[in-house]
């Protein structure tokens, strides 16, 4: 890319931002966040690997990979045609989350009795969301269903999405409130957030004679429209639901906006433009420099670091670790300490997270000298109280990469002092592995809002800045001098 070719006009980010849209309207959880990306690595011959089987033997140079963990947390990579597996090598790494803000569905998800004649669904709050923003939205419902087969009594994971108007939470009329209730809009979370699904007087018996008889410690405590719902998805019977993970979403589409088409307004921005853009990368590393790499490209995408990070299938977890150990052991054959050891010096993980561009209304709450700005550029996040993993190396690193793809420049982003500061996957990855990371992430208005702002010129720096990544790396890296 030229210097010439920085400036473009906003139209050429539409194609991208097109493809992104469609993705995002898709991926309505983490397991489907997930699926929409199988999907691609499969349709570009990407060869599915299973974590219970051994990767020894079929792990070589120029191959494409993939494996999924509970089909939430995703790790796809290539292997460099001209990696040397005797000699050290590194790890090029993009993170990200597959998971958001959202409403899901509680294990027992029938609420005994009904409030003004409606049946509601109980639902607890995941993560850290801006839920004033869930009242008077259309939910569906999405995620997993285990279904066990009636003949043989197998159970199998099968996914579903269910994108109509099935449930919403609906705001208090103005004539009913109290002058001091106007003045701030007040909601507890555990009273005010039931969806409604119905009225009594019409779902009460419309799945009973299904589950006649069957009392099994579960399928009692479930609101029967839902499985009905459910069921008639999959095309299965009521009684061969067996459990389920299930979330709300808001069934409107992802939209191109603004006046000049220059936006995109989505529900899970962060993390899911991530979780696109990484993949999109890597694809498109794999079809133009994959035969010419000296390392392995990979994306990893983890689930929960919304609440932590801290499960089986979370950034907290030994996902990464055993991804750098297993590959490089399946490419050797063995896997000494010491290689060990020169791979994770000569690895590097991109953090990526969405970042906070300035609010025109609000834009006091930036600090003076790091407000990005949206479709400005990819964001660089520093936080000298290690909320955030960049540091003096690879921080420049980044910038090198940037400036050899011929990116443009980055924006930064320091929070300010009397303000708090968010974290991401990018401290836990790195005290867990030793590997050096950076923190970085697309700009974007209203994070955690059930409907979220981008812009789509964003999207491209975000492709741009990850393919450079993957072929400019170690270039940038061996001209560092420790």
């Amino acid at each position: 890319m030229s210097a010439a070719q920085l400036c473009i006009p906003i139209t050429d980010h539409l194609p991208l931002a097109h493809r992104a849209c469609d993705y995002l309207s898709a991926s309505t959880d983490p397991y489907h966040a997930v699926h929409n990306n199988e999907l691609k690595l499969e349709a570009a011959g990407f060869e599915r690997l299973r974590e219970d089987e051994c990767f020894s033997g079929r792990i070589r140079p120029g191959g494409k990979y993939f494996y999924t963990r509970e089909h939430s947390t995703l790790v796809a990579f290539t292997v460099g045609g001209a990696v040397n597996s005797s000699k050290p090598y590194g790890f090029k790494i993009i993170g990200g989350h597959t998971d958001t803000p959202n409403l899901r569905v509680k294990p027992r998800s029938k609420i005994g009795g009904s409030a003004g004649g409606c049946v509601q669904l109980a639902v607890e709050c995941y993560g850290g969301g801006l839920w004033h923003t869930w009242f008077d939205r259309d939910l569906g419902l999405s995620g997993r269903v285990l279904c066990r087969d009636p003949s043989t009594g197998n159970v199998s994971s099968r996914l579903v999405r269910i994108p109509r108007p099935l449930a919403r939470v609906s705001t208090l009329a103005i004539h009913l409130t109290t002058a001091d209730e106007r003045v701030a809009f007040k909601w507890n979370k555990e009273d005010h957030l039931k969806p409604v699904l119905g009225t009594s007087t019409v779902l009460e018996d419309s799945v009973k004679d299904q589950l006649e008889g069957q009392e099994d410690g579960w399928s009692e405590h479930q609101e029967l429209a839902v499985l009905e719902a459910v069921a008639a998805e999959l095309d299965i019977s009521v009684a061969d639901i067996a459990d389920f993970d299930l979330s709300l979403f808001d069934i409107q589409p992802a939209a191109i906006g603004g006046i000049k088409n220059e936006f995109i307004h989505s529900a899970g921005l962060d993390n899911h433009a991530t979780c696109f853009v990484s993949v999109e990368a890597l694809l498109d590393h794999a079809r133009e420099k994959l035969d010419d790499d000296l390392d392995i490209s990979l994306v990893a995408l983890f689930d929960h670091e919304e609440v932590g990070s801290d499960s089986a299938t979370g950034a907290g977890s030994p996902i990464m670790a055993e991804a750098v150990t297993r590959i490089s052991s399946a490419l050797s054959g063995t896997l000494s300490s010491d290689m060990h050891s020169c791979i994770l010096r000569k690895s590097f993980i991109l953090s990526v997270d969405q970042a906070h561009a300035v609010h025109p209304n609000y834009a006091a709450k930036h600090e003076r000298g790091h407000g990005p700005l949206l479709n400005g550029g990819v964001v660089i996040k520093r936080n000298a109280n290690q909320r955030y993993s960049t540091n003096l190396s690879s921080g420049h690193v980044l910038r090198e990469v940037a400036r050899k793809g011929w990116i443009g420049p980055l924006q930064d982003f320091v929070v300010r002092n009397d303000c708090g500061c968010g974290s991401t996957i990018g401290p836990i990855i790195a005290s867990n592995t030793g590997i050096r990371t950076v923190d970085a992430g697309m700009p974007q208005l209203s994070m955690h809002s059930i409907r979220e702002t981008m812009g789509i010129a964003d999207l491209t720096h975000g492709l741009q800045l990850f393919k450079a990544f993957y072929q400019h790396f170690r270039e940038v890296d061996n001209k560092l001098v420790n």
